[in-house]
């Protein structure tokens, strides 16, 4: 197995993308942490999946835009494994609004979760990997931070820039220890676009190549990937996983 006996740490891992990667890693050996801010339900249903894979899998409520959290679950985990091998910062929040109707508030609170959530995790956990000389840390982007515009998304557009940023900001800092890298994932079959209606996903889709949304384990698997040797000479880079949008 690809990450057998690793450790696995993916932030936002309840539902959606994270949940998606979480699986993936302990299908692949690996002991996973799945983090959780407020779906705790959830959280616990994909460590008990995660458990029949034979790993020893652990579930921590932490909110990563707090530092106290954060600090907390990065010393729970080396309290129980000694270490940490990935790192995949997965936890995100989008307040869809008219740009009109947009607050600061709204602005403070995605940029506390979506940017400043990775400052923190990547603080805490790289100090466990930098004594070792050896980890990976993995940012879910957005092609929204890349070229997709949508203005009533200013705030988590903005943000999901600035992680882009960030993260060769990070592999610079920790090289040449720590690969970092970062995923930009353009429409994905999740949750999230539920309350969209279907004739704006049908317009969306006809500006993919591939004619669909990607399904969450397609982001898994370049998740994956920059996570496994394979991508041992892949650092500070963005991989952008969107069905060809960006040629349409």
């Amino acid at each position: 197995m690809l990450f057998k006996d690793q450790v696995v740490l993916v932030t936002g891992s309840s539902r959606g993308i994270g949940r998606s990667i979480a699986v993936r890693f302990a299908k692949e050996g690996a002991h996973v942490i799945v983090n959780y801010r407020n779906s705790e339900r959830e959280a616990q249903v994909i460590t008990e999946i995660i458990s029949t894979y034979g790993g020893n899998p652990m579930c921590i409520k932490a909110d990563v835009s707090k530092e106290k959290d954060v600090k907390m679950m990065v010393d729970t985990i080396i309290e129980k494994y000694g270490h940490i091998d990935v790192l995949v910062n997965n936890a995100g929040i989008a307040i869809d609004r008219e740009f009109a109707n947009k607050h600061i508030k709204d602005f403070q609170e995605t940029f506390d979760t979506n940017l400043i959530g990775v400052f923190l995790t990547s603080k805490y956990v790289s100090q466990y990997m930098l004594e070792r000389q050896s980890g990976k840390i993995i940012n879910i982007s957005s092609t929204n931070g890349i070229d997709s515009t949508y203005p009533y998304s200013v705030d988590y557009d903005a943000s999901k820039a600035g992680l882009i940023n960030m993260t060769k900001n990070l592999a610079i800092e920790f090289a040449p220890y720590i690969n970092v890298n970062a995923v930009a994932p353009g429409w994905v079959d999740t949750g999230m676009n539920e309350d969209l209606s279907k004739s704006y996903l049908d317009d969306e889709k006809n500006k993919i190549l591939l004619k669909r949304f990607a399904e969450p384990e397609e982001i898994a698997d370049v998740v994956l990937f920059l996570a496994s040797n394979k991508a041992r000479y892949i650092d500070g880079e963005t991989i952008r996983v969107d069905g060809g949008l960006k040629l349409e």
